[in-house]
């Protein structure tokens, strides 16, 4: 059930734009160059990110990761090896610095990303720092291509070079892979919230530790009922007309806080019978011979209700655990097919 973590490699406006030289032809052959030398980055870059959301486990794509810094190794030596303009170093240092900025980020930052992918799933906490060392390491690429585009402008400025918007079908892929993932962590964290909870919550059932599973239980109510809110926003609804995900979200967090407003106070009223029952088989043990009527019609009560819990228990337990697993399984199912819809493929 883990999503897909992912990174948006931004697209300089080199990927994205004609360009007409007004009084210097040659200033606008070199801006070219210059972009020319980051399209294969861009492209094995744009394959990693398909690969890994589709998959929705970035560690097994690690090989695409590789071939992706190979990429972006390539573009710095390319782009090294072009000249200066007319003395001028300013573009080409700019394009420099950015890719060897991006190779850090993919090879060390995103490197981090890929090892906390595990460790996210063992607390809500470690998620959420997973989810914003995401979105940070993001916003530092963000800020790299603003970076590099200014440089550019400012290049085309000085040397009368006319830039004129083009998107390419690249650049609008990555765009589109960029706010699909922004849209799927957003509901993502929605369902782990509750999902976590409810793990937490059985295992604490199944060593009859009664507070803390009262305690998992107030909280995935909590989760859940504020996951609910959160689903009716304008930009939770729907993604480009696509509610797939919104409604296996919304699905699974009305079970979660139906089962644990009505299903789990049952089980957990079996828990305190059976302990109930427990303290008065230990009295009736210790009493031996000297056993009352009383005792005895008191223990015979208690061995019925006993054994009627048990049969109702079992078939709610057995109920819940199918229904849980169906939950899982549909939210699996909804993200599944939400990326295959609206994730670009890339290879």
């Amino acid at each position: 059930m883990r999503k897909c973590v992912y990174l948006m490699l931004f697209l300089t406006l080199f990927s994205k734009t004609k360009i007409y030289s007004q009084t210097i032809e040659n200033a606008g052959d070199y801006m070219t160059q210059i972009s020319s030398a980051q399209v294969e980055m861009d492209q094995k870059y744009m394959a990693y990110v398909s690969a890994a959301a589709h998959s929705r486990r970035a560690r097994k794509v690690e090989k695409l990761r590789g071939q992706a810094l190979e990429s972006i190794d390539n573009a710095r030596s390319k782009t090294m090896g072009l000249p200066k303009y007319k003395s001028d170093n300013s573009l080409r240092q700019a394009s420099i610095d950015y890719i060897q900025f991006c190779y850090r980020i993919f090879n060390d930052d995103y490197s981090k990303i890929v090892n906390m992918e595990e460790i996210a799933e063992q607390s809500v906490d470690q998620m959420e720092v997973f989810l914003l060392l995401e979105e940070k390491t993001t916003e530092k690429l963000e800020e790299a291509s603003s970076n590099l585009s200014k440089a550019e402008k400012d290049f085309a400025a000085k040397y009368s070079v006319t830039l004129v918007d083009s998107k390419n079908e690249l650049f609008d892929k990555m765009t589109t892979a960029g706010y699909v993932n922004r849209y799927c962590d957003k509901l993502y964290i929605l369902f782990f919230k509750c999902n976590w909870e409810d793990g937490q919550m059985f295992n604490a059932l199944n060593s009859h530790k009664i507070n803390d599973a009262e305690q998992a239980r107030n909280s995935l109510i909590s989760f859940a009922d504020e996951g609910l809110t959160e689903l009716k926003s304008d930009s939770l609804r729907d993604l480009k007309g696509n509610s797939g995900l919104a409604n296996g979200c919304r699905q699974a967090l009305e079970f979660y806080s139906r089962m644990a407003k009505n299903d789990i106070p049952k089980l957990t009223d079996f828990y305190l019978k059976q302990e109930n029952f427990n303290k008065i088989k230990k009295s009736m043990d210790a009493k031996g011979s000297n056993r009352t009527k009383d005792d005895v019609n008191e223990y015979n009560k208690a061995v019925k209700e006993m054994n009627e819990s048990v049969s109702s228990f079992n078939q709610l337990n057995q109920d819940l655990n199918k229904r849980r697993q169906e939950t899982s399984q549909n939210w699996e199912n909804s993200e599944k097919s939400f990326k295959d819809d609206l994730m670009p493929y890339y290879k």
